[in-house]
């Protein structure tokens, strides 16, 4: 298993509304942290259960917030557009998004799931 985020399969585009969706629910009910140094800090403190990385940022985006991932062991999905993440939760773009509840984090997995085959290692990792 590789320590970095894994790339997001293809999905179709009623999963992918169906997940920007659950993010900017999130947003709205203050269940997400955003920002690659929000991310981190809250990661730190153990309050992130999932997190979503955009592929497209600056190495040094990536290199504030994938690390504590990475040591905290929290599953990681790989979004490829900044400005769709950001757009999800009315910015122009972010690097980051921490999801803190359990209930939505099982939303954003049950969809991200629908979309592979069960048991598919390349949409999410520890």
């Amino acid at each position: 298993m590789s320590d970095e985020p894994r790339e997001v399969p293809t999905l179709d585009d009623a999963v992918r509304r169906k997940v920007l969706g659950l993010i900017g629910l999130g947003a709205r009910g203050r269940l997400i942290v955003v920002g690659a140094e929000r991310v981190a800090i809250e990661a730190g403190k153990g309050k992130v259960v999932l997190a979503v990385v955009a592929s497209d940022v600056s190495r040094h985006s990536l290199e504030k917030v994938v690390p504590v991932l990475r040591a905290r062991r929290i599953e990681t999905l790989e979004w490829p557009s900044a400005a769709e993440l950001g757009g999800a939760v009315g910015r122009d773009t972010t690097a980051a998004i921490g999801i803190v509840d359990q209930a939505l984090a099982r939303g954003i997995r049950s969809a991200v799931a629908g979309a592979t085959p069960a048991g598919d290692a390349t949409r999410v990792s520890r």
